[in-house]
């Protein structure tokens, strides 16, 4: 009888630690601790296990140990990693759709991605994803992405020409800088030891990036491109989605919009001081670069193959109309 019952108690001991374990999330992101991924990753586990009263425990797995984005990606997918803040770029060799939002010059202002990532047609975006094992949560922010080299200043689309550029695993953001003339190269993160060898002439990213991962120790050349609009893309896996509760699902999600909404209007709080300390770091910064020659180089992409896909030449003409 005593046997019996210590089986029973051991069975339900166990139930309860199977139990405890499906609550912990596993969220991925490939960049360090201060990066935008993070801080998006860090409110959303505040959030949501204060929230839920410490039922769901969220572990971030930062600084790419487990994988580059397209890795973690893959990875949601099969649900051995439950969530993820990537960037925009790679999402596109899984769902083209996602390309629309990495076209060049597409957004004037963070206020105009927000009202239309935040809007119906971000919100088709995120819904598409479903159909590659997807859930998608939120749009957080990259930022604009500005050109970084240590050849030279560039001060129209012409001084691109031979650059040597990392590029994102994007075959949008491969054919952007082709058409200006550059070498893309695309490299997975981080590449700080490319840029210092001069195995790479330079690459593009938002400000933070410059801060963050110290470029201005290495980049000596920085022009204020604004070429692409860079959101980060919040997503869940779509097998793991389909097993919550609905009400999981309702505070899991709000979670993540907060956050990233937190993260977004932080982001934008502090380039200001990021612009000024990467001056005062010794970088040489082009603010009034000739953009009209980077528009013309680029004023034909939407008619390229990457975009012949009904839904997503539709969705692309939906947004450019919507921009005007």
């Amino acid at each position: 009888m005593k046997k019996t019952i210590l089986c029973c108690v051991l069975f339900l001991f166990a139930l309860a630690q199977v139990a405890m374990a499906a609550r912990t999330i596993k969220l991925g992101v490939v960049t360090k601790p201060g990066s935008a991924q993070n801080i998006v990753a860090e409110k959303f586990k505040q959030l949501l296990e204060q929230r839920s009263n410490g039922a769901w425990k969220v572990k971030i797995f930062h600084s790419k140990s487990i994988g580059n984005e397209t890795e973690i990606l893959q990875q949601i997918q099969m649900n051995t990693v439950q969530m993820g803040v990537i960037t925009g770029g790679p999402f596109d060799t899984f769902d083209p759709i996602t390309r629309v939002i990495n076209y060049p010059f597409l957004f004037k202002d963070s206020a105009q991605a927000d009202q239309i990532l935040d809007g119906p047609l971000g919100k088709e975006i995120l819904d598409d994803l479903a159909t590659v094992g997807f859930k998608g949560l939120a749009f957080s922010e990259n930022g604009f992405r500005n050109l970084t080299n240590n050849k030279h200043p560039v001060k129209t689309a012409a001084d691109v020409k031979g650059l040597k550029i990392r590029v994102m695993a994007s075959p949008l953001h491969k054919a952007i800088w082709e058409a200006l003339g550059a070498n893309p190269t695309p490299m997975p993160w981080p590449i700080y030891t490319e840029l210092e060898q001069g195995v790479i002439d330079g690459q593009e990213n938002p400000l933070w990036v410059m801060e963050v991962y110290k470029f201005y120790e290495i980049q000596k050349y920085m022009t204020l491109t604004r070429h692409v609009y860079s959101p980060h893309i919040d997503v869940a896996s779509m097998l793991w989605w389909k097993t919550l509760k609905p009400a999981d699902r309702k505070m899991i999600q709000q979670a993540m919009v907060e956050a990233a909404k937190f993260q977004r209007k932080d982001n934008r709080a502090k380039n200001g001081t990021r612009l000024a300390m990467l001056k005062e770091k010794g970088m040489i910064v082009e603010e009034h670069p000739d953009l009209a020659s980077f528009r013309a180089k680029v004023a034909n992409l939407k008619d390229m193959d990457l975009f012949k896909e009904p839904k997503v030449h539709t969705l692309l003409l939906k947004i450019m109309a919507a921009t005007k």
